[in-house]
């Protein structure tokens, strides 16, 4: 008598990707992580700082609970969890003060608050603790890289709206390699200051959320019939 042997399903990694970088975006689907994303992103160069740090904290931490998982109870996972991803916060936090000190001022204690992120937590018992090494590492990756994207955007609307600049102080902050990204838009721009308070922070996240709605509906809209076409007769 044979036996069949089931195969496990492919990984879908195109939908991996498409979740994390828009579907199920950290920031604009799941309105998680909001209280960094509206105080760092005063320029888009504290947004990629944050956004990077937290992408690293995400990749790795998916990697390794995806590998401690069979080990771990389901009564201590939580814990255990916390306790990987506050190692690896703390990591980041002193090669941050290390390597990159005037970032690391300028986003002070909301690097250690990376801890707390729901959406790393979140990838990480939605999935890092379900799936397979490489594929909680690349979720990791896109789930990260789509919060990313978002402080930068919502960064550089502010910047640009508030001091006419983009990227301003990135070789300062992130090192001499980033001196190409610092632009001056607009010369001799006076600034418009509610642009970089938190009011302004919240009107560009609305009006990002908003957008991706727009989108999302004029995408699930069915294709228009082809002109001309006639029903055919039953």
């Amino acid at each position: 008598m044979s036996h069949q042997t089931r195969s496990k399903p492919a990984t879908d990694w195109a939908r991996i990707a498409r979740d994390g970088l828009w579907g199920n975006n950290v920031i604009l689907a799941q309105a998680l992580a909001l209280c960094p994303t509206l105080a760092v992103t005063g320029t888009a160069t504290n947004g990629l700082g944050m956004g990077l740090a937290t992408t690293a904290v995400l990749v790795v931490s998916n990697l390794l609970i995806a590998l401690l998982a069979p080990a771990v109870t389901a009564e201590v996972r939580i814990p255990v969890y916390i306790v990987v991803i506050a190692t690896l916060v703390t990591l980041v936090d002193l090669g941050l003060n290390a390597y990159a000190h005037e970032l690391y001022k300028v986003l002070g204690l909301f690097i250690a608050l990376i801890v707390v992120n729901c959406a790393i937590l979140g990838r990480a018992e939605a999935f890092a603790s379900k799936n397979p090494a490489g594929a909680s590492a690349f979720d990791g990756l896109m789930t990260g890289l789509g919060f990313t994207a978002v402080l930068v955007v919502l960064g550089a609307i502010r910047e640009v709206i508030g001091s006419g600049t983009l990227f301003a102080g990135a070789s300062q902050l992130l090192g001499p390699a980033f001196a190409f990204l610092e632009l001056k838009l607009i010369p001799d721009y006076r600034g418009f200051l509610l642009a970089i308070l938190p009011p302004g922070g919240f009107l560009a996240l609305g009006f990002l959320l908003a957008g991706k709605r727009a989108l999302d509906r004029r995408a699930s809209r069915p294709a228009p019939a082809a002109e001309g076409a006639r029903a055919t007769p039953a």
